[in-house]
């Protein structure tokens, strides 16, 4: 099977990232293209798109560059690994993981204060007489 190569400006389409941040993603090492045209236009697979899907997905939740740039290398080591090397990089995956999942939590805490906090507000009796 052939994997389907789109250009830089339709990954952007595809992902809702600008052109430049695709670049800079690609200058500190996030993601690389899968390959150039002959005049040297970036080329991307769909596995290309979806880790910049998930970079992404993370940046909102306050997780680093550089903590996503762990979290991608440590996956890749694990999809690379022989067997004898596999455990120690599905523990460095795990650690890298249970970091993000903390983010995950921290952040999902923060939103429900904020909900109750603006419920109070909606159910004060100030609020009510309007």
């Amino acid at each position: 099977m052939i994997d389907e190569h789109y250009q830089i400006g339709e990954v952007a389409d595809r992902v809702g990232l600008s052109l430049r941040t695709i670049r800079y993603y690609e200058e500190i090492g996030l993601v690389e293209p899968s390959g150039r045209t002959e005049g040297g236009f970036r080329l991307y697979t769909d596995s290309d798109v979806d880790r910049l899907r998930l970079v992404k997905a993370l940046k909102p939740v306050g997780m680093s560059l550089e903590t996503m740039g762990e979290l991608l290398e440590a996956a890749d080591q694990v999809a690379e690994s022989d067997d004898r090397d596999r455990s120690e990089a599905e523990s460095r995956l795990e650690a890298v993981l249970t970091i993000a999942i903390h983010r995950c939590d921290q952040l999902e805490k923060r939103l429900a204060e904020a909900r109750r906090a603006l419920s109070e507000i909606a159910g004060s009796p100030a609020q009510r007489r309007r």
